[in-house]
């Protein structure tokens, strides 16, 4: 996942006295944090450094990132007048990305450079929340309460994250990724009806790149999330893999080791490895992954050791 960095000591030591957002602007920072996993583990692809609010930000929205809570709104969307603030996103307000991706495409060589953007209604949710929220209660109110607000937010919100990723994709990303953080906190009739027609205009604006599309706690609208233009769907550690196969046949699958168990004892991060490679089996194709971020605690051998028995079990022969 993108945090994979954030348990590295040479992550810490170069974010130090720099805050999230600056942190994100910056190509040289951008290029050194991305390839840090991939210098120290020498993983299959790159995961694009940046934060899913970093396109509002580009556009001047009053958003900032606060160590141990997460993105805080100045000022929350929650009426029409309010929707001002979201304005198109150009190419030139996020040059920055475009530079950082270049470098690191120039960089990587071979190893392909997946981008990143967070999905029209995890973003939607912090804009109308003002934050993280634990039940989301007035992103719901406003969602049935007035549907013709919210089809407009998430319109916008929509074009700003293909925008987004659009600039990632014309500099040299190899694939993306559409990160729904906060979709589980939906029933399966609400995301299909108010949600997923964005996600898929997301999806959709890409092009030819391969699309992963990810969200937690999302195991019983997998397939709205396949049907939105997924040509890989994320799967967080609730589902077994062979499970999500089966409720997206026909689409390799992404995940899905419980981050926490990265602290459990060597033999036990060994079964659970080995046990979802086998449950992966059951899909055209597997991306071994975490079933969501890195845990910032986790130690760093452990990481290697997962990946090194990943590609063992990878390898021909």
């Amino acid at each position: 996942m993108r945090q994979a960095g954030r348990s590295l000591p040479e992550y810490r030591r170069v974010r130090e006295g720099v805050p999230m957002l600056e942190s994100c602007a910056r190509p040289d920072m951008v290029t050194e944090i991305t390839m840090q996993p991939v210098r120290r583990y020498g993983v299959d692809a790159a995961i694009f450094y940046s934060d899913i609010v970093v396109p509002l930000k580009a556009i001047g929205v009053d958003v900032d990132v606060k160590p141990g809570v997460g993105p805080v709104l100045g000022a929350p969307i929650r009426s029409r007048a309010d929707l001002d603030q979201l304005r198109p996103l150009e190419p030139d307000d996020v040059r920055f990305v475009d530079e950082s991706v270049r470098a690191l495409v120039d960089q990587l060589g071979e190893t392909p450079l997946i981008g990143f953007a967070g999905a029209p209604f995890t973003l939607a949710s912090y804009l109308v929340e003002g934050g993280p929220s634990k039940h989301h209660e007035v992103t719901k109110a406003l969602m049935h309460s007035d549907p013709e607000l919210w089809h407009d937010l998430l319109s916008r919100v929509a074009a700003i994250s293909a925008a987004f990723l659009g600039v990632q994709v014309a500099a040299g990303a190899s694939a993306v990724q559409l990160f729904d953080s906060w979709a589980g906190a939906l029933s399966a009739r609400d995301y299909a009806r108010v949600v997923q027609p964005y996600s898929a205009r997301v999806l959709d604006s890409v092009g030819t790149v391969p699309r992963i599309h990810f969200g937690v706690g999302t195991s019983e609208f997998l397939p709205l999330m396949a049907e939105a233009g997924a040509d890989v769907v994320g799967v967080d550690w609730r589902l077994p893999l062979d499970e999500a196969a089966h409720r997206v046949p026909g689409k390799p699958v992404q995940g899905n080791l419980d981050p926490a168990l990265l602290g459990a004892d060597p033999a036990v991060v060994d079964a659970e490895v080995d046990r979802i490679l086998a449950e992966g089996r059951g899909a055209p194709a597997h991306v071994f992954n975490l079933g969501h971020g890195v845990l910032p605690d986790t130690d760093p051998d452990v990481l290697a050791r997962v990946v090194e028995r990943v590609q063992a079990a990878g390898a021909p022969g």
